[in-house]
């Protein structure tokens, strides 16, 4: 079985799972037995998926996303078990999905939803630098996580409806990030920044947290990259400084690309200290931000194989099956800094959060990763009648496995 059916069944698997009152890719919620609700797991498995519809023609990938955001926005545009008052910004990249559905399928309502969600970045708190703030419990803080969550649907609603106003302070942020948390010698960003100086897992005299935790690395890759592809060709300044950001970030990640796998480590500098360990959903992201930069003509061809190489090791050494179900393992489940559980953000916190299966922040990139193998492909020319969008690549990043042959591999 190739490479594309494969991960295709994998898709189909989780789609016949999933209802939007229990996604079977939001782990978070189903560990914790909660109602689902309004949330960036589900933003990223669904814009995933729209993104899937786009380029296979599948008209079941629209419908079931179509289904699953109409449940949340009610008639009015107001947003089930959304609160703007949170100031929360993983809660805006759900957001993105509604600029595609409204153009797909034209309901009124999706577009009132964009106005609900930009309405909360209009007031959200900012700090002296004028980023905004992760969350309102989260005060003073920037978060790479942050930038991806918000800055693309940001800055394509400024074009959208706003005749580009804001354009140039969605730009500064970036310029704001790169200043403050990027880390000179080793060209890496720090996962996060408190303005205040107060919180007890900053450096008291940068701000600065402690790590370089590979997801939210990956996340401000692909802030960088999105919001790159967004931006009109009137910001060709600002667009060089984004292609500049995005690119100098690429090259230091490279030195610390896995040799064996392609994948990156979840504290990406620290390869060789136990128990660090290949982490699927970074690495993943990583995986499609490279290509797409590619795609987009951001990146030279050379880069397209490293990519791919991460690309290939995933499905290569986090995809395998057991009683007829296909798995994703070695998910970073969660991260992040500061609340009740003290999150110090040292070396041992980040070894320490669950390794789960499945979860959409693993699935998701993992998936857009796929799409970016299917453009290229497509451009190359080759072709696969088998594959639901007719191209597939020539290598089988599985290395000969066959669900059921010679599963299950991967990490229990």
């Amino acid at each position: 079985m190739g490479c594309n059916q494969i991960l295709d069944r994998y898709i189909e698997q989780l789609i016949e799972t999933s209802t939007p009152q229990a996604p079977a890719w939001n782990i978070e919620k189903l560990r914790a037995g909660k109602e689902n609700t309004w949330n960036y797991i589900d933003g990223c498995m669904i814009k995933a998926l729209i993104e899937l519809y786009e380029i296979t023609g599948e008209q079941r990938y629209l419908t079931f996303a179509d289904d699953y955001i109409d449940f949340f926005v009610q008639d009015d545009g107001t947003i089930k078990h959304y609160d703007p008052q949170e100031y929360n910004l993983d809660n805006v990249n759900a957001g993105k999905t509604l600029y595609k559905l409204y153009d797909l399928v034209g309901k009124p309502k999706y577009r009132a939803a964009m106005d609900t969600i930009y309405r909360q970045l209009e007031t959200q708190p900012r700090t002296k630098e004028g980023v905004f703030w992760h969350k309102a419990v989260y005060p003073n803080q920037i978060w790479l996580d942050g930038m991806y969550m918000a800055q693309p649907f940001y800055m394509q609603y400024e074009l959208s409806f706003h005749n580009r106003r804001a354009c140039s302070d969605s730009f500064h942020m970036f310029q704001v990030v790169h200043d403050l948390m990027r880390n000179p010698l080793n060209g890496l960003y720090y996962h996060a920044y408190d303005a205040s100086r107060k919180q007890f897992w900053c450096d008291p005299v940068t701000g600065l947290s402690a790590n370089f935790w590979l997801r939210a690395e990956g996340w401000f890759a692909m802030a960088l990259i999105d919001t790159w592809e967004l931006m009109p060709p009137s910001m060709s300044a600002e667009k060089d400084e984004i292609r500049k950001m995005f690119h100098d970030l690429i090259d230091a990640m490279l030195p610390y690309q896995d040799e064996k796998t392609g994948m990156w480590h979840q504290v990406i500098n620290l390869p060789n200290i136990a128990p660090n360990y290949l982490e699927e959903s970074g690495s993943a992201i990583f995986a499609n931000a490279i290509m797409k930069g590619v795609r987009l003509g951001v990146l030279g061809e050379r880069y397209y194989q490293y990519g791919r190489r991460a690309f290939d090791g995933i499905c290569d050494t986090c995809l395998s099956e057991r009683d007829g179900q296909l798995a994703l393992d070695n998910i970073c489940l969660v991260a992040g800094l500061g609340n009740t559980a003290h999150r110090e953000g040292t070396f041992g916190y980040y070894m320490s959060e669950p390794v789960v299966k499945n979860d959409a922040k693993g699935v998701a990139p993992l998936v857009l990763a796929y799409i970016e193998t299917m453009h290229h492909d497509k451009l190359a020319g080759k072709r696969d009648p088998l594959a639901p969008s007719g191209v597939c690549s020539i290598d089988d990043p599985f290395g000969g496995y066959t669900p059921g042959i010679n599963a299950h591999k991967g990490r229990e």
